[in-house]
């Protein structure tokens, strides 16, 4: 469902620029700078699996650095985002896993805060209706192998 735009305006705007594809630069004018190269290779650069992961860890931790202080809770909570490319039917597609840490809180109000946390998070409301897409309170962050072919 659309979100009535004149209701909610927007707060602020950014423009994210590629103009020459995945082996060359994506930026934001007056801002931000990033080489970009495939995943698949070993040229260096940053990817679009990695800018979604970068995404959605920050935005989840920062929604959740506003719960803690509304909370009087001292901001302890982590996110580390998984995001894995795979081949589909027609191309390629994500897993996406964040993992949330909340040392310091007990189970019930950790599960609770990552909860309003999901839906209070644009990049998480943004992605949520996936079914690829998965958020899950962590005691410990999973180790995360390399794919190997």
């Amino acid at each position: 469902m659309a979100i009535d735009r004149k209701k909610f305006p927007p707060l602020y705007r950014t423009v994210a620029i590629n103009d020459d594809g995945l082996e060359s630069h994506s930026y934001v004018p007056g801002g931000l700078d990033v080489l970009t190269s495939t995943p698949l290779n070993d040229q260096p650069g940053a990817n679009p699996e990695q800018f979604i992961g970068l995404a959605l860890s920050t935005c989840l931790n920062a929604t959740l650095e506003a719960i803690e202080k509304r909370r009087d809770l001292p901001h302890t909570s982590q996110v580390h985002t998984i995001v894995e490319m795979a081949r589909d039917q027609r191309g390629f597609q994500f897993y996406v896993t964040a993992q949330i840490r909340l040392p310091g809180v007990d189970q019930e109000t950790a599960e609770a805060m990552v909860d309003l946390a999901e839906r209070r998070c644009p990049v998480a409301k943004l992605l949520g209706g996936s079914e690829n897409v998965h958020v899950e309170l962590v005691k410990e962050f999973s180790p995360v192998p390399t794919v190997t072919e």
